[in-house]
């Protein structure tokens, strides 16, 4: 008999504040428990009904607006312009980390708030309100054949597997970063302990052209992994020593969990970015006959160790986020 596993939820509801890292804004969140099947739905709190306040607006590919640095998602019909929530792959990584299929997110503010950078303080979230099981089978997405977007020297392929591989490359020509390469297969704690913590990342000399339209305002050493002259600026230091390419791996499972399930398969991302990403995602849902929708559970689950920490430095500025 195929193995299923049930689809789940939080046990109660749970709230958080940060900064938006493009607005700069305050930004309250509040997760909610949710029934089977109502998958992830984000409700901005802040508009009034009349331009799509409280309106569901769908984690799903099918509501994906823009990719412009972080992922963005629009409610459906008369609400497309109005009632958008960007930057929203953090959370999405760690739900699809945390293997939660139905929530409810509130919002008051176009975008989530960035915490630390990284999925590690919603994970926290999530462990404090604790997960439940539901009665009805958790869904997958089987990669039946190849998928692949490639151009520019960049690439993002999904292709079959039984299990849930990630592997991803960057180049970068700063010494600070260079090349760096990663390959996990999610399972038990792998997400928690080996992805969830790596921050966004970015470089200060791109902050004042971002900032005049509009994006990065809220960016700064709290929140972003600062390069400059080839240093890392951030007095900690990186949380792994090759933390860039583990944020890039982050962002592309938050990226995928718009399929509205996880991915049975293997995910391989060659400085793919959020544009890309969705380019594959789009790409999959075009070709049904690439994939299939199954209750029957992955049959790998296989953890490699986290690195150690990296170098630290001294100078304080902000960096435009990656």
């Amino acid at each position: 008999m195929a193995k299923t596993k049930p689809q789940q939820t939080l046990k109660t509801s749970i709230s958080c504040a940060g900064v938006g890292v493009h607005t700069g804004a305050m930004v309250n969140m509040t997760f909610h428990p949710a029934a089977p099947n109502t998958g992830i739905v984000f409700r901005r709190t802040d508009l009034d009904p009349s331009v799509g306040g409280g309106a569901d607006i769908l984690a799903l590919a099918s509501s994906v607006g823009d990719t412009q640095l972080g992922t963005t998602i629009c409610a459906s019909g008369e609400f497309a312009t109005k009632a958008t929530v960007s930057t929203i792959e953090h959370v999405m990584a760690a739900l699809a980390g945390c293997e939660i299929d139905n929530i409810i997110i509130d919002v008051d503010a176009p975008e989530v708030p960035v915490m630390d950078g990284s999925s590690a303080p919603f994970v926290r979230l999530i462990e404090c309100a604790g997960v439940e099981q539901q009665g009805a089978p958790r869904r997958y997405i089987r990669i039946l054949r190849p998928v692949e977007i490639a151009g520019d020297m960049k690439l993002a392929r999904l292709e079959p597997h039984d299990g849930q591989a990630f592997e991803f490359e960057i180049d970068f020509a700063t010494p600070a970063i260079g090349q760096q390469s990663v390959a996990i297969e999610l399972g038990s704690d792998c997400f928690k302990k080996d992805i969830s913590e790596a921050r966004t990342f970015g470089f200060v000399e791109d902050v004042e052209a971002l900032r005049s339209i509009g994006l990065a305002r809220g960016s700064s050493l709290d929140n972003t992994v600062a390069i400059e002259n080839d240093e890392i600026l951030n007095e900690d230091g990186l949380r792994y020593d090759d933390e860039f390419v583990r944020h890039k791996m982050l962002d592309a499972i938050g990226d995928l969990y718009v399929l509205g399930a996880s991915v049975i398969g293997r995910y391989r991302g060659v400085r793919s970015g959020h544009a890309l990403n969705n380019q594959l995602v789009q790409a999959l849902l075009s070709e049904p006959d690439a994939f299939e929708i199954t209750t029957e559970a992955p049959g790998t689950s296989v953890q490699v160790p986290a690195a150690a920490g990296g170098s630290a430095g001294v100078l304080s500025a902000v960096a435009a986020p990656a």
